[in-house]
């Protein structure tokens, strides 16, 4: 990773978004005015600045996507009971982790007089500030750390998306012959066999190598703006049908086993993660004090979605429930559409996603050849990438099973445990209270000891699965 690169300011921290980054950020305002107080962005970008509403919409979107589809299943893994009230505390934890590192950066940002830091200057500085010698000596690792996250959690979600495609399309195509308007059926019926779901996702492996080519995103933002009103669609048809003939639930779990507790939490992470996108959109405001209220709000919403999906889908389905709520709809031209439009959406949501990772490490790669070989390296690392992610993809092509390891291999690090040691290393030389080292060391433990047991599920069902 070029160290030169992350250590630019014009470096963007974007993480699990589902829509392309926004433009470069505004230039520093003046050091006089505080991060914290109620100032308006003036100057000659203020236009480009956002409203409350605007952010809200953005916080909207970075934090609703193909998580939400795997929400019934973790419900499932969790039990009825235990599933929405998990959900309601990670999402009172997720939110909590959000306001420390939005804290913390304004803290730094006064302390140093900088107009705005990303989530690794945020913790570089921070590691800066702590009384260890080694952590100040060894500061710039905090910035690799979280650019590597980035890294993993983008190309993961990558992943995520070449086995939602296999999956859905192949359900498709497989029960094509026998698809009729009928729709009152619950059950979705293969009526034919065809390939492996692995050779799926290899015959999409030409097409996304082709649309990552495209480096300059605006010429997919037509299509970006087609795929989010697909997926709207797509998400208010899954409400309609499974807001209807719940059956009895009697049956159902309160509480599922512990074992599978851990992979709950993993789809749960995953859908959470958009702790990236927190700070870029703070900076955007035009009267940042409003942040803190929009961050509530559009939690909330995002919480209520969640626990909504997550706990009518595994009502609806109960144990035949899938990895994703899309391969559960009936087996009708209407709920086939459902999936078709879903699949659109996330297959040109799969450039915007791989962007991020590119924009790390494509530069760095073609900062090392001349000028008449840049193009051809660009080309050739994204190349390398999308087919990494298809390995990766092919290896473990159960739907619920990456993206548990997802969340549990980056999700988890920048949005539970990262943020709660930013604060203590931030404030400790300060002056932290005990009951705030306490509370943040348990919360990153938590979130760490859960990670490694969920680690040792994926693994043990990978090699069932073989």
């Amino acid at each position: 990773m070029d160290t030169t690169r992350l250590k630019n300011d014009s470096y963007n921290d974007y993480s699990s978004t589902e829509g392309s980054p926004s433009e470069e950020s505004s230039p520093g305002i003046p050091s006089s005015n505080s991060r914290c107080g109620q100032y308006e962005r003036l100057g000659e970008h203020s236009s480009s600045s956002t409203t409350w509403f605007q952010t809200l919409i953005h916080l909207l979107k970075g934090n609703i996507g193909t998580g939400l589809l795997g929400l019934p299943l973790a419900v499932k893994n969790a039990g009825i009971v235990l599933g929405p009230l998990s959900l309601v505390a990670m999402g009172i934890i997720a939110v909590h982790c959000m306001d420390l590192l939005i804290k913390c950066a304004n803290h730094i940002c006064q302390r140093k007089q900088l107009p705005f830091v990303d989530y690794g200057d945020a913790v570089m500085y921070g590691m800066e500030a702590t009384p260890s010698q080694w952590l100040r000596a060894h500061s710039i690792w905090g910035r690799w750390i979280i650019g590597f996250f980035l890294i993993l959690t983008q190309l993961g979600f990558c992943c995520v998306y070449f086995v939602f495609l296999a999956d859905n399309i192949k359900q498709v195509v497989e029960s094509a012959n026998g698809t009729s308007n009928d729709c009152s059926c619950n059950m979705t019926v293969v009526h034919s066999e065809s390939m492996d779901s692995r050779l799926y996702i290899l015959s999409f492996l030409p097409f996304l190598i082709l649309l990552v080519f495209i480096r300059n995103l605006r010429y997919l933002s037509i299509f970006s703006l087609v795929a989010n009103l697909a997926m709207m669609a797509s998400v208010v048809m899954i409400y309609q049908y499974i807001g209807r003939d719940i059956p009895d639930p009697s049956h159902l779990s309160y509480a599922a086993s512990w074992r599978t507790y851990p992979l709950f939490f993993g789809t749960a992470i995953f859908a959470f993660e958009g702790i990236g996108v927190i700070l870029p959109l703070e900076n955007k405001m035009k009267l940042p004090h409003q942040f803190p209220i929009v961050l509530y709000v559009g939690m909330a919403i995002v919480t209520s979605l969640y626990i909504s999906m997550g706990t009518l889908g595994y009502l609806r389905f109960g144990s035949s429930i899938h990895g994703s709520i899309t391969l559960n709809l009936p087996n009708c031209w209407l709920y086939q559409a459902v999936k078709l439009m879903y699949s659109f959406g996330i297959f040109i949501t799969f450039a915007l996603q791989f962007y991020v990772a590119a924009e790390i490490i494509v530069p760095s790669a073609t900062s090392r050849v001349s000028d008449r070989w840049v193009l051809w390296v660009d080309l050739s690392v994204r190349t390398g990438l999308v087919c990494i992610t298809c390995v990766l993809a092919i290896l473990i092509p159960r739907l619920d099973m990456v993206i548990s390891l997802v969340g549990s291999v980056s999700s988890s690090a920048l949005a539970l445990i990262i943020p709660p040691l930013l604060e203590i290393v931030t404030y400790y030389s300060e002056g932290l209270s005990r009951w705030i080292i306490t509370k943040d060391i348990i919360i990153s433990l938590v979130a760490s000891l859960l990670d490694m047991e969920k680690k040792g599920l994926i693994q043990k069902h990978t090699i069932q699965t073989r």
